[in-house]
């Protein structure tokens, strides 16, 4: 669907409204198709959806919301920050799938955040030599075997601002998801960096202008983190931490979840150990370990060549054909339309793409885009 100015006003004043959490939020642009919606016929909300008492119509009057939500979109247009909506094609897809996925985001930059491959690479704030090294080592290695993986962190102190160096050292798109609005860069000392993503990457947030990095925001984005992305990796962290939280998280969207191990006796390999030794995370130490791990070698292995003709009596389960028949009836399609128009979740998808490919009945092109062979 086409996103209106209204939508993007009213997605926003959604968020100010006091009571309704970003559950509530996802669920009432869910049941009435906008948040537009949620507003207009807010009257009409009890008899749609049976859940919602009379207490959420009350609050939906909010006229303070709204004249806040247009305030904080006439920042945005003046800025050139993207303002995505819950059903903007442009927004993550893999975080759509979450529960508490936010309403609206803000985004500054150019990265795709929707690319074929993500991974986030957090850790603790106070990263160490080994962990700093880590992150140098791992992503040299991984732009040789996968060059065009979006990587994503925190922009905080320690193992996330390392990531974000490391990976535009080594060309790759990297976003920052923040804890704050973007009128601000916290910490300040991390401004040039996120001033250099903002041309190879960019910054993502959901809170507004204004907002302060307080401690639980910084909790509320692990979720964003976590849910945009395929992988999450800890690099280090110690016994409890914000990483843990992350890793939590994934593990409940049902993501994949790496760490590195690091000697018993250091502080800041405790949460790593922990989360191997619980069976919480795959133990890594490469990024050939991931790369294998995700299956995302399938250009180290032969494809079949663009003029293979598909056969007529291919065996297909149910959803690659789903995926093929849409393929054939619409043309080229992103990945991420595929995902809406099936909806089938991401990992789901990467894996039929993955098989119809090597089956010579798909192809990938430029982007993320697939093309069915004829």
């Amino acid at each position: 669907m086409t996103t209106t100015d209204e939508e993007r006003i009213y997605s926003i004043a959604l968020t100010q409204i006091p009571g309704v959490g970003h559950i509530w939020a996802k669920k009432l642009v869910d049941g009435m198709g906008s948040a537009t919606d949620v507003f207009r016929f807010r009257a009409e909300l009890p008899d749609r959806l049976p859940e919602v008492n009379r207490r959420i119509v009350d609050v939906l009057d909010a006229p303070q919301a709204l004249a806040r939500a247009e305030e904080e979109y006439a920042f945005a247009v003046k800025n050139q920050i993207q303002c995505l909506t819950y059903n903007d094609e442009a927004y993550p897809s893999r975080l759509r799938e979450c529960p508490d996925a936010p309403v609206v985001l803000f985004f500054k930059g150019n990265a795709d955040l929707n690319a074929f491959r993500v991974i986030n690479m957090v850790g603790t704030r106070n990263a160490t030599d080994y962990g700093k090294q880590i992150c140098i080592r791992f992503l040299q290695e991984l732009h040789e075997l996968c060059p065009e993986v979006l990587v994503v962190s925190g922009l905080a102190y320690g193992i996330d601002i390392h990531a974000h160096r490391a990976a535009l050292a080594n060309g790759f798109s990297t976003v920052g998801v923040l804890a704050h609005g973007l009128d601000r860069i916290y910490p300040s000392v991390h401004r040039k960096t996120a001033v250099d993503m903002l041309a190879h990457g960019g910054l993502l947030t959901e809170f507004l202008t204004g907002t302060e990095p307080d401690r639980f925001n910084f909790v509320s984005r692990n979720r964003i983190v976590a849910g945009m992305s395929d992988a999450t990796i800890v690099v280090e962290s110690a016994a409890k931490g914000g990483s843990l939280i992350t890793a939590e998280l994934a593990e409940g969207y049902q993501r994949e979840c790496f760490a590195f191990p690091g000697h018993i006796t250091d502080e800041y390999s405790q949460g790593c150990n922990q989360l191997i030794r619980d069976n919480k995370a795959m133990l890594i130490q490469s990024a050939e370990d991931l790369v294998k791990a995700m299956a995302w070698d399938a250009q180290s292995q032969p494809r079949k060549p663009d003029s293979v003709q598909r056969c007529l009596f291919l065996d297909l389960s149910e959803e690659e054909q789903r995926v093929v028949n849409l393929l054939d009836e619409r043309g080229e399609l992103h990945i991420n339309t595929l995902v809406v128009e099936t909806e089938l979740p991401v990992h789901k998808m990467n894996a039929l793409l993955f098989e119809l490919e090597m089956k010579g009945v798909v192809r990938v092109l430029v982007g993320g885009v697939y093309q069915l062979l004829r």
